[in-house]
């Protein structure tokens, strides 16, 4: 009559249930085969060794060794174990370096509007990378503000009132807003010399900046200028600065532009600016960080550029 052979159920233990010393005892001696060097290598006694491995192979209910007079042989059950226990150990050791490693020295994760990234930041990035070779600026463009407790962000510019609570908050620019267009609106027949000449041309509507009431809209400033338009003024809206300064760049009509979102294209003859008349709004620029990580390296490092940057910006003479 054959023999029929039954397997004990493999019983799974819960983490909080694993004897992580019986174990380290276990792979240690193991490896040398050797309960002495084992306890060399663990700073323990061999008898300490010994009772750790007498309370794993209870806690088993399976042998781990063959004990001779003078060495010790592994069981087949222990040697199958063998490489997986050390390539946990392996991964509980990387696990904990990179606990001890620093977070991301090198990386600095900024959050800015895209107009703001688009028209003022990015143009100016090079400077910052001559002097900081070692540090990677991941910019995160959006016009939603930042939920530090939310987002792996070290470092936000945001443009608004101030006054975040809780966090670290240092005005870095004012803004002010007059009218701008293309060169070529300058010239012919049509050409722009004066404030009524607006009442023919196409104007170019900043929609999201009705949020700050001091910001002026079109019928604000050409009231303020004295100057009357029809119903049927030709207009182009937008709900981004940026997208409202390329069309003006693209000749499509006048804009009302922020200085610093304008600065590089007025440099560039890309724009010019009409008329004397600039209206400062309440509105500013803000390095916003939380708390925690003002004394970063890289957040100290950028908000010195950012500083000196913001300098160079109020330094030009429009």
């Amino acid at each position: 009559m054959a023999k029929i052979m039954t397997h004990r159920p493999i019983r799974r233990l819960r983490r909080a249930q694993l004897p992580l010393n019986a174990l380290r005892a276990f792979e240690a001696a193991a490896r040398h085969l050797s309960f002495k060097m084992a306890a060399e290598e663990l700073a323990v006694t061999p008898a300490a060794v010994s009772q750790q491995i007498r309370i794993l192979e209870d806690y088993l209910g399976i042998p781990l060794f063959r004990r001779t007079s003078r060495s010790l042989i592994l069981t087949k059950r222990a040697q199958e174990s063998l490489e997986a226990l050390r390539q946990g150990f392996d991964l509980i050791e990387e696990s904990c370096a990179i606990l001890q490693s620093p977070e991301d020295e090198g990386v600095l994760r900024l959050s800015v509007s895209p107009s703001f990234a688009s028209k003022w930041l990015i143009s100016r990035l090079q400077r910052y990378y001559e002097d900081n070779e070692d540090i990677v600026v991941k910019i995160s463009a959006t016009n939603e503000l930042t939920d530090f407790s939310r987002e792996d962000i070290d470092l936000a510019i945001r443009y608004g009132p101030g006054g975040y609570d809780g966090l670290y908050v240092e005005e870095l620019m004012r803004e002010e807003v007059f009218p701008v267009c293309s060169p070529r609106l300058l010239e012919g027949d049509e050409a722009i010399r004066a404030p009524a000449d607006l009442a023919r041309a196409t104007l170019i509507h900043d929609d999201s900046a009705l949020e700050d009431e001091s910001d002026p809209t079109w019928p604000m400033w050409l009231k303020a200028a004295g100057v009357k338009v029809g119903d049927g003024q030709r207009a182009l809206h937008f709900n981004q600065t940026a997208l409202a300064i390329e069309a003006a760049i693209a000749g499509r009509g006048v804009a009302l532009a922020k200085r610093a979102l304008a600065e590089t294209d007025l440099k560039q003859a890309r724009l010019v600016r009409l008329f004397s008349q600039v209206h400062p709004v309440n509105f500013a620029y803000y390095m916003v960080c939380p708390t925690d990580k003002k004394d970063l390296a890289p957040v100290v490092g950028f908000m010195n550029w950012l500083r000196k940057e913001a300098g160079r910006s109020w330094a030009w003479e429009i």
